[in-house]
């Protein structure tokens, strides 16, 4: 066999075809290796702010101008037109939806106004227009409504906020849920903002700094979409998990504090209202045992160029399925779908039990005082009332109708509708010995507007000084706003 050389020698084009080859190789070479170093810097770079942003910049779109990528899918959280069969980003009614919902919080403000939660880029818009909004409220409710909450906090102190009412901070609280509520602006590292769930870490015997970027992923959604409440007169805002975070835990922590939300107007029930326990819900679910986290499903990675980040779209995995459940099941999306409505089906029927037992708890208890019942009489009823609908609302009041962890919100509802039933037993022992043997008769609550005036709400009345409000408090808390921004502009 001749050699390479010899081969050249007799035909030299075999060396120009070779010498050619060897360029064309390396250019093509040079040009991935260039291809792949530009994107890995073009990949670090979009972590990183190419000018200082201030510690407590509130407006998404100044990051927005840093950060487009995020920024632009942060906006599509504006988005209101995905509706899945019990959830989505589109306005419902829940309250027209479930009016015995309406008995069940007679007295308490979401008996007036319960529309289901649109994107984050409504929050601040969402809370001076709902109705439950009318009358005296405390500056905590803002808490996890606005990137300036934590700007105002270190203005304030955490205390003083607390303290505050509502309408002391309108001006001041005009910036939606964003940018600021999670990430450091020196690192882009995730953090948390609002001081309530380190403190419930620390009163834990843990430190929230230890925890590791996985677990951060859920975390900075546990800053909101947890259970808290109004801590005495100061209304701090407080995790009650020093006895765990399952219902139950958070039932007797309550109970031993002897805390309520309000006293029911039909029942006269001490009652407690869940906030949104979704972190919770989620712990005893299959997916946060496997180690998935909140942003995995709601805020899955996507690629743009060569580029991945963080889709700030948060909605339903349900509108993204090919991004959130396909990252890691292989079944069809409507598969899936079915998947979850299904789960979402069978615990949605066991609430609809546990509402209209519950709200028929209520009417029975009015019924039991105005035969003449003595407190000490309704006591075990009432307190069962209190802890059924608290078990109830817990599923309720949690987004994603049980799937976080189906098994488990079956399995409180379960205790939920034998605590109302055991309320309504209580109730008719004490009928019957009021000599009342006959079944209460019942209010026709088929519809909001007849559960509401059941329950003596004058919603015209709530609607006509909410329409003033808006028209006449709410401009001047913009314009008020848009001055003190204009500070910011200058500084930048």
């Amino acid at each position: 066999m001749k050699s390479l050389v010899e081969i050249i020698q007799k035909r030299p084009w075999v060396g120009w075809v070779l010498f050619l080859g060897t360029i064309v190789i390396v250019f093509l070479v040079a040009i991935l290796a260039s291809s792949v170093v530009e994107r890995r810097t073009e990949s670090r770079l979009a972590r990183e702010a190419f000018a200082p942003l201030p510690e407590f910049e509130p407006r998404n779109a100044v990051w927005g101008e840093q950060f487009p990528r995020e920024y632009e899918s942060y906006i599509r959280t504006a988005d209101t037109t995905f509706r899945s069969p019990f959830g989505g980003a589109a306005t419902r009614d829940l309250l027209e939806e479930s009016p015995a919902m309406v008995v069940m919080w007679a007295g308490y403000p979401f008996s007036k106004d319960y529309k289901q939660a649109r994107g984050h880029y409504y929050a601040v818009k969402d809370i001076r227009e709902t109705l439950r909004t009318g009358g005296p409220m405390p500056a905590t409710c803002w808490t996890c409504k606005s990137t300036d909450v934590p700007r105002v906090m270190d203005m304030k102190g955490i205390t003083e906020f607390y303290k505050g009412k509502l309408t002391d901070y309108g001006s001041e609280v005009v910036n939606s849920i964003g940018c600021q509520d999670c990430h450091d602006p020196a690192t882009m590292n995730l953090r948390i903002t609002r001081p309530a769930l380190a403190e419930a870490f620390e009163r834990a015997g843990k430190n929230i700094s230890d925890a590791t970027h996985n677990e951060m992923r859920s975390l900075v959604c546990a800053q909101c979409h947890v259970e808290y409440y109004f801590k005495g007169d100061g209304k701090y805002l407080t995790f009650p998990w020093d006895g765990g975070m399952g219902v139950e835990a958070m039932e007797a922590y309550y109970d031993q504090i002897q805390f309520t939300d309000w006293t029911h107007k039909v029942s006269k029930a001490p009652m407690l209202k869940a906030q949104h326990p979704d972190y919770e819900l989620f712990q005893e679910g299959i997916h946060a045992q496997r180690g998935v986290s909140c942003a995995d499903c709601h805020m899955p990675y996507k690629t743009e160029g060569g580029v991945k980040f963080t889709d700030h779209h948060v909605q339903s995995p349900l509108n993204n399925v090919a991004n959130s459940c396909q990252t890691c099941h292989r079944e069809s999306e409507a598969t899936l779908f079915e998947n979850v409505r299904d789960r979402q089906e069978k615990v949605m029927s066991l609430r609809v039990i546990a509402e209209r037992t519950i709200a028929t708890a209520h009417i029975e208890a009015k019924a039991a005082w105005d035969a003449g019942a003595t407190e000490a009489e309704m006591k075990n009823a009432l307190t069962a009332i209190r802890h059924a609908q608290w078990r109830w609302d817990y599923v309720a009041a949690a987004n994603g109708v049980g799937f976080h962890a189906p098994q488990e919100a079956a399995r409180i509802l379960g205790t939920a509708i034998d605590k109302a039933q055991e309320a309504r037993l209580e109730i008719y022992r004490v009928l019957a010995r009021k000599g009342m043997t006959d079944l209460v008769k019942l209010p026709d609550l088929t519809t909001k507007d007849k559960a509401q005036a059941y329950i003596g709400f004058d919603r015209k009345k709530a609607e006509e000084e909410k329409a003033e409000f808006l028209k006449t408090v709410v401009p001047q808390w913009d314009a008020a706003a848009a001055e003190r921004e204009k500070t910011y502009q200058q500084s930048r």
